[in-house]
Order: C-alpha cells, then structure tokens, then sequence
C-alpha cells in the first residue's frame, strides 16, 4: 500500500492526457471551442452539468477510445490544443510592456471566485469580479495566483414550488467531479497545513484550480484528521453564525498565506478581495518578523504598503463585525502570542476607538490599517466609501479620506455569447480581447447594420431555444399536468423585444419595482402589436423573508396575469443561466436603490452582446450612462427607502418602456433593421464594451497598484525592515508630540492680483521635517479641494516657525485656512498618519 498515490484521475483516461488537461482548465472550458467535444461524450450530462471534468469521468475506457479516435473527433481536438499551445507561447501583455518590473507575483485572495459552472463555489458579483480577473490575469500575462476556499456544499442551489416558495438545497460537491487536483508537496505528499485552533489542532488541505497559466489554490477543512465540527468550516459559502465566519475567514487569510509559504510563493503584492480574507496582513506580518527578526509593528509597517485593499460594501452594516469574545476565543491564546503582541494591540487594528474595549473588530478596518491602498469599484462607489470610512480619519475633509476608485468589468471571452463572439472575431480579430484593446472602437464603428442586427436575432433566438425546455423541466418538477408542460415548451417568440431581469432579490435591488403597476406591466407585456417578454430569474438569501416574498409575488402574479406565454421566472440563477441570459436578452433592466449598488457587473455582461442597459443611475451606470448607449431612471440623487420615490421611479420606467424602448425596437427601415436601435448597440458596444472589460481593470491594477506597491514594499522590506522601523518612530514621535501643535494669528496682505498669507506654527517637540504646513480651501461646483504647501521661513521661540504662501486673489481670503499635517517621503497620509490641525 506505501506505494500506492491518492490520484482525482478517471482510471480509464489514461490515454488521453489531452483531455484531461482540457477538462482541468476551466480558462480553456470557458472559452466553449471545446463544447462540441464534450457534448460527443455525454450529451445529457453535458447538458445538464457544463462540467467537462464530469463528463469525462462518465466514459468508459472502451468508449472514450472509440470516440476520440474518429477523424472528425481528432481533428477538431489536435486544433484546440494548437490554439491552447500557440496562445501559451505567444508573448502577453505583461511581457511586453512591463518584462523589468519589480512585480514578480500577485496574491489575489477573496471568498468566493465564479469562474465555470463546473465549479460552484460562488455566491454572485464579488465571486463574478475575481474570476473574471483572474482569467483576465491570464490573458494579460500579470503575474497573479489566486486564494480562496473549496466549498463542500458552496451556496445554495434554488427551486420554487408552484406558489412561487423559495427552497434552498445544498447538494454535496464531490472533489472528485470538480476540476481540482491536491497541490502536493516536493515528495508527493498532499500538501496538509495544520493552525492551532481553540481545543485541537486544525488540518486544512489544498487544491489547485489551472485557469490556463495561472492558478487558483483552494483550502478546505473537510480532512478526516478533524474533529467533526471543524470539518464543516468550508461547508458552506457565507454560512450562518459569526463563529462560523470567523473561522472560515481565518483559514483564509492566515491559512491561505502560510500555504504560499509552504509553496515557497513570495508574493510582493497581497490583493485583498474585499475584507474578508483581512487576516493574511496579519500573518504576512508576523511571518516578516519571524524571518527578520523585529517587532510586529516594524513587520506591519514594512509589509504594509504590499497589500492592497479593494472593498465592494455600499452601506456601513455590510462589513464584517466579530464580538470580542468570540475574537478573544481563536486569537488570545496563540494569535496574539505568535505575533507579539498583546490582545489588545491586535483588537485595536480593528476597531474604530482603539482604545474601546466593547467594541467589535471589524474586518475591513484591519484591512484599511494593514493595507498601503484601498479602492471601490465605481467612481461613485469610491465617493460612497469615502463616507463610510471617514469616522477612521477624524477632521479630515471627506474627499481627502485616503479611499480611490478602479471600475469593474468582466471578462468578455467568458461572457460574449456564440453569435456575439464571432461578430468580435470577424470585426476586431480573434485576440481583441487579449491586448491594450486599440483599436476596438473604431473598428466596431465602421460595423454596418446588418452584421449587429443578424447576431442580435440569432441570439434572441438562442436564448428562446435555451428557455423552453429548461422552464418545461422546471413546472415539470414543481408538478405541472402533460399539457402545462407541453406549453411551457412553446413560450416565447424569437422575434419579440426581450426584456431581462436577474439579481439576487433583495430590498435594496428593488426587484419589484416593475410590479409596481401589475396592469400597467399587464398591457406592456400583452401588447399583439409590439411584443414584448420578459424572462426574470435570481435568489434570496434562505435568511431574508423579504426577498423570498418578492419571488412569491412574481410567481403570483404571472399565474394571475396569464402571461404564461411571455413571462417567465426561472429557478435556480446560477452562472450558466447568467451567460444565456446576458447573450439573448434586448434589454437588461437594473432597479437598485442609489447608492447600494456598489458597481454591478450584469449590464456589463449584456452590452458586449449586443444588449442595451436600461438601469438606476448607480455603480458603474453612473458613470457609463449617456443617452446614446442605453436609458436610465433616477436623478442621480439619494432618496433612502421614500415609497414615493419608488413610485416616480417606477412611473419613469413603465414610461420608457412604452415611449421609447418599445417604439423604437419596432421602427424598422427597408430593410427591416430598426437603424436608430442598431445605432445605440453600436455606440454601446464601441464606447463601453472595452471600457467596462476586465482587461481594463486588471491592466488598471497592474499600473495604478501592482507595480508601485512592488516597488514600495521592495525599500520597506529592505535591510530586515529598516525603513519600516523608520516610518514605525516617525509614526510613535507624531502620537507623542500632536498635542502640543497650534497656530498663531493668520495675517494676509493683498497686492495687485495676489494675496500673501503667513501664519505663525507651533511644533511642540515635533521635528519640522516630519509636517507640512498647507493652505486649504474648499472646491467650488465640483473641482477637487485647492492645496498649496506653504513655506517654512524664520525660527520663532519654542520650536516655533513662521510659514507663508501667495495665491491667486480670484478667492476671498476667507475662503482659506491654514492646516499641518504630517508628512514622511516614502508614507502615504493619512492612511498611515491621520493626524490633522486646523488654523481655524
């Protein structure tokens, strides 16, 4: 038996290693050349399952040689693999433009990553940006691998019964059906990581996920070694509890970052992927005061600026909270010891007061102290987090609190359906998607009518062949007599205007608002002239009765409208259902209360096919709407929970809809082509399809962060920290000495055009070189805040400095006042340095 190896391959594959590496890498299952093949193996299971993985395991070796040895077979085979072959040898972005970098390697972490239908462990939006960055990873060349956590039971899979009642079922996921394999060690061992937990020690084994030449490790706690109650910390995606939460937070960020470790992974970039996985700056510093020997706080401020921070919450109960107790339970007795520091001083990283002993730790505070950059994911979300985090930055103006913004996009390889994919291909060529994306606009513009129309009816008609039988499964199941069945084989018209909604139901994505006026809604949709369907999907949490209720209203109402024909609630929204979805429909419909949608990613999806937006004026439609690629409701204001609101908004949508949606779908020319729809596509499609793809974003990233915090955490770490210890005093020296600083009498003198202004500063036992001295005056309609530094001149008593500066007399002098804050060469302020005097 010693020489047996524990193996995840189909014993009978073994002759077919091609299809075993096309079936573990789900960048290349994604991509769909390869659809065809599978299908050949088992079309009911490929049908049902998109799992290439699966499938292969269900054939028989006698079979699976039958099968793959005919022509047709071999042939379309041998083309994948010199397609994978020639793109894994072709240079990439990252390469070309970026090859002397100081970054060697990203450490991507986040909960949940939604990268193939084969691989449930995601729940939605923050699951659908990881993966798409990491494909886009890929694609690009950026030197990233990704963390997270293999789910037993991942989210929840759906159905609704004929009342419209939500289930929630949490079928097994079989490591051995999922495309993973178990990272082993240098002996072939499977690599086992063990953390010391409350009353025993905690096993947690790793996998690995190829996603082409990057990859995704995967920990999980389900190993026999375990007590029974810690094998069910990976069991399920955001499980119940904050006990639970922790735990799984825990395994991934200290386990995730010691399993780099053991793989001899140095990342120089740690890229958090929201708060939850806030845990990995502690244990990269504590493994940095390990290998340098020196404190925590010196190995925290040398690490710091590594890390990265990207948060995706709108509101402020969003973010994860732990009780004390419960925090004291998993880190007093050894988290606190490891590093060296007492409870306290750990607590304080996540608290709001440090020195409130009541308060919980809050995850994305421990994120926003450890990291050296933190980013929404909208222009708008960037504003809005600016306001949430602002209680961390007392006296500092909101627009100054250290908080920027990179949008969001999606990986369109992953998303473009069959009819858009070859549209790119024929207009911008097969690997548009996979450089700096020039000349994309304006090859799109010189696009003619008939080839945008074409893709966008045989879409349509894609989805509506898509729908029918899998809705007959669904009333199938819930139940439904011969000829109920048989109808629901028939819904829906190829050639009517299709409209699409699918989130996941909650209050605050208001997914009834369409029901606002059900006979209004009634005569929209029942309209022989100019029809029009609507196919809706989307999940509550099992947790929220209000938005299992909006489900139940829905069903309600299409059982009482009689719109079987035309409108459609299907169960079970998962990424399969998104990517038909997003490729069929006309026109996606996006109903969020401002300003909750933190950036939204779904109407994304739908413009690169061909689709058009009609959405709130929040997220990422905020900044992307104009009146030429799409329709949008809202005045771009807040308006909170107002019912009356809701109305007007609802009023603006059924107007748009009858007004100027449906007319212009149904204006047609000589040729039969609606030209003023086609237009807006066209201008949808060049304008926003590159801007809002996550070949952008990862590009963004790699610039904007990657590369400078590399840089920056390369002459921090230096020297075993030396600069770290540096910034640490510089630090300690402005807590000591910040209460003794305070201004004197501001003078101006006005001249011709100018304004001189000088203000005395006192410094207590601060070294003048540790501040700067500024003028600030409030931005007027919109432009950024004027800052001007001021100049340091004669010495006065007491560590006392007179310090001046001329500006423009086109403001009054009222307008300006006279501030100190801190300033370190290689710190950034105030995310590191939140100490701020006012002159007034």
């Amino acid at each position: 038996m010693s020489n047996l190896q524990y193996t995840n391959l189909p014993s009978d594959t073994s002759g077919e290693d091609v299809l075993v590496q096309l079936a573990l890498d789900v960048n290349l299952t994604v991509r769909r050349n390869a659809d065809k093949l599978w299908q050949q193996l088992n079309p009911d299971l490929w049908e049902r399952t998109h799992n290439p993985w699966a499938v292969l395991q269900t054939v028989s070796g006698l079979n699976l040689k039958r099968i793959t040895s005919a022509p047709a077979f071999r042939a379309t085979l041998d083309e994948i693999v010199r397609e994978r072959d020639m793109a894994n040898q072709s240079p990439r972005w990252f390469d070309q433009h970026h090859a002397n970098s100081p970054l060697t390697s990203v450490a991507y972490f986040s909960m949940e990553y939604m990268l193939s239908e084969a691989l449930p462990i995601y729940s939605g939006g923050l699951g659908n940006v990881a993966g798409d960055q990491l494909k886009a990873a890929n694609d690009l060349g950026v030197p990233v691998v990704a963390v997270g956590l293999l789910y037993s039971q991942g989210y929840f899979r759906q159905e609704i019964d004929r009342n419209g009642v939500q289930r929630a079922l949490y079928p097994f996921n079989d490591p051995g059906q999922l495309p993973v394999s178990p990272v082993r060690d240098a002996n072939g061992d499977w690599l086992r990581l063990s953390i010391p937990f409350p009353g025993s020690e905690l096993w947690v084994r790793a996998w690995e996920i190829k996603v082409g030449r990057t990859k995704l490790l995967l920990l999980d706690t389900n190993d026999p070694a375990n007590i029974p109650e810690y094998r069910g910390i990976t069991g399920e995606l955001y499980g119940e509890g904050p006990e639970l939460r922790l735990r799984q937070e825990l395994v991934l960020g200290i386990g995730g970052w010691r399993l780099l470790r053991a793989l001899s992974i140095h990342p120089e970039v740690c890229h958090l992927n929201e708060g939850h996985a806030a845990f990995a700056v502690l244990e990269r510093a504590a493994s940095f005061k390990d290998d340098a020997g020196v404190t925590f706080h010196t190995a925290l401020a040398a690490t710091r600026p590594g890390n990265l921070f990207t948060t995706h919450t709108a509101v402020e109960a969003g973010f994860d909270r732990f009780p004390v107790e419960l925090m004291r339970t998993h880190f007093e007795w050894d988290g606190a010891r490891r590093m060296g520091i007492s409870f306290d001083e750990l607590m304080a990283l996540g608290r709001r007061n440090p020195g409130d002993p009541g308060e919980p730790f809050n995850m994305a505070y421990l994120a926003i102290r450890g990291s050296g950059a933190v980013n929404g994911v909208s222009r708008l979300h960037g504003a809005v987090s600016r306001a949430l985090f602002q209680p961390l930055f007392p006296r500092w103006p909101t627009a100054e609190v250290p908080v920027g913004h990179i949008t969001n996009g999606i990986h369109i390889p992953t998303w473009d359906s069959d009819d858009a994919r070859k549209m790119w291909h024929d207009v911008c060529g097969p690997h548009c998607w996979q450089g700096n994306l020039a000349g994309i606009e304006a090859d799109i513009r010189k696009t003619p009518d008939a080839p945008i129309w074409n893709m966008r009816t045989a879409a349509r008609k894609s989805l509506v062949e898509y729908v029918r039988p899998r809705y007959s499964r669904q009333v199938a199941i819930q139940g439904a007599s011969g000829g109920e069945i048989a109808e629901a084989g028939k819904i829906f018209n190829v050639n009517a205007l299709t409209l699409g909604f699918a989130r996941r139901f909650a209050t605050y994505k208001r997914p009834n608002l369409l029901l606002h006026d059900p006979s209004r809604l009634t005569r929209i949709l029942n309209n022989p002239q100019r029809p029009v369907q609507l196919v809706l999907a989307g999940k509550a949490h099992p947790e929220d009765a209000a938005g299992q209720e909006m489900i139940r209203q829905w069903s309600q109402f299409i059982h009482r409208s009689g719109l079987h024909s035309s409108l459609v609630f299907l169960s079970d929204y998962d990424m399969l259902l998104t990517e038909r979805m997003v490729g069929g429909v006309d026109v996606w419909i996006n109903t969020p209360r401002r300003p909750w949608e933190a950036s939204g990613t779904s109407g994304m999806k739908v413009l690169v096919n061909g689709g058009l937006n009609l959405s709130e004026i929040d997220g990422w439609w905020a900044e992307a709407y104009a009146p030429e690629v799409g329709w949008a409701i809202g005045d771009g204001h807040e308006h909170g929970e107002d019912p009356a609101w809701d109305a007007a908004e609802a009023e603006t949508l059924y107007a748009l809809l009858e007004d100027q949606v449906i007319p212009e779908f149904y204006e047609r020319n000589e040729a039969g082509i609606p030209a003023k729809w086609v237009a807006r596509i066209r201008e949808s499609l060049a304008r926003l399809a590159p801007e809002y793809s996550a070949n952008r974003v990862v590009r963004q990233y790699t610039e904007n962060h990657y590369i400078p915090a590399a840089q920056a955490y390369a002459a921090r770490t230096a020297q075993r920290g030396k600069l770290g210890g540096e910034i640490l005093e510089w630090q300690k020296q402005l807590a000591r000495g910040w209460h003794g600083v305070y201004f004197g009498a501001l003078k101006v003198d006005s001249t011709q055009g100018s304004m001189h202004i000088e203000v005395p500063v006192h410094l207590g036992g601060l070294d003048p070189r540790s501040v700067v001295v500024e003028l600030f005056a409030e931005g007027r309609d919109g432009p950024p805040p004027t800052r001007k530094a001021m100049d340091r001149g004669a010495q006065l008593p007491d560590n006392a400095f007179l310090f001046t500066a001329s500006v423009d007399a086109n403001r009054p002098a009222s307008d300006y006042t006279a501030r100190i804050i801190p300033y370190h060469p290689d710190a950034s302020v105030p995310l590191e340095a939140s100490e701020i005097s006012w002159e007034k």
